[in-house]
């Protein structure tokens, strides 16, 4: 007798164990269950947490859905531009779960689905850009990739906050024919200004020209100042010619004492 008591107490202790760890589950903060009735999910009381949950075991299930941002690398999608450029293009996309019951029900993997909708939506939004475009408008890009990936996940439960285009990677001619632009661009440019300078230097000497023009001894000032500056160069002999005025007055000096 003592020994079938013991034996039920054995029984009772273990099915008491195992009532409570099926019945008792502890939710973190970021996390939510969705509680399955039956098979059924209650539309007021099937999402709890976070804290202590009871659940009724074997009558009641429980599934938890983490409702952090979840960093999603796109891999790497070959996309056709509307101007007919082969070109690799990967994104991140940063989501989470605004309603657990929708993302549990309506979808059977809401992670999954959403990484392809969003390579199908790259392929098809890129597609329609330029290449000129998707290199240099990419705010833009991103802005409508968030918005048509968002719409397509809404009916999940899950909100697409910002999608980010990473790198486009172009084939080695394009890169070649995209440097050549560049370094005709920058000739130009050098050009321009190169031009511009000779018009201001030139307007600047036609403005000190007609300022000479007008009193002569500014010119013979000039001179003295040119030979001051060569003169301090003592590395090089320079031959130089002087103007016949300089020696008028020593000219007139020596007359006077003959």
């Amino acid at each position: 007798m003592p020994q079938a008591f013991g034996l039920g107490f054995m029984v009772v202790l273990v099915f008491g164990a195992w009532f409570l760890a099926n019945a008792i589950k502890i939710l973190k903060q970021y996390e939510r269950g969705v509680i399955f009735t039956l098979g059924k999910v209650s539309l007021t009381h099937g999402v709890k947490g976070p804290g202590l949950i009871l659940l009724i075991p074997g009558v009641q299930k429980m599934q938890r859905v983490s409702m952090r941002t979840v960093t999603m690398d796109v891999p790497s999608q070959d996309i056709i531009t509307k101007d007919n450029v082969t070109v690799k293009v990967n994104a991140v996309v940063y989501f989470r779960v605004m309603e657990p019951r929708k993302a549990i029900i309506e979808v059977e993997d809401f992670y999954f689905a959403t990484s392809l909708i969003a390579q199908t939506t790259l392929r098809s939004i890129l597609g329609q850009n330029a290449l000129d475009d998707l290199l240099s408008n990419r705010d833009a890009i991103n802005a409508e990739l968030q918005k048509v990936i968002d719409y397509q996940t809404e009916p999940w439960g899950v909100k697409v906050s910002t999608v980010e285009v990473k790198n486009v990677d172009l084939p080695v001619e394009m890169q070649r024919a995209i440097a050549k632009q560049a370094e005709a661009e920058r000739e130009r440019r050098s050009k321009v200004i190169h031009a511009e300078g000779e018009l201001q230097a030139s307007a600047k000497l036609s403005e000190a020209a007609g300022v000479i023009s007008k009193n002569p001894i500014a010119l013979q000032l000039r001179y003295l100042q040119t030979l001051t500056e060569i003169g301090t160069e003592k590395n090089s002999t320079i031959v130089f010619p002087l103007p016949i005025d300089l020696f008028t007055a020593f000219q007139k000096m020596v007359e006077r004492k003959d």
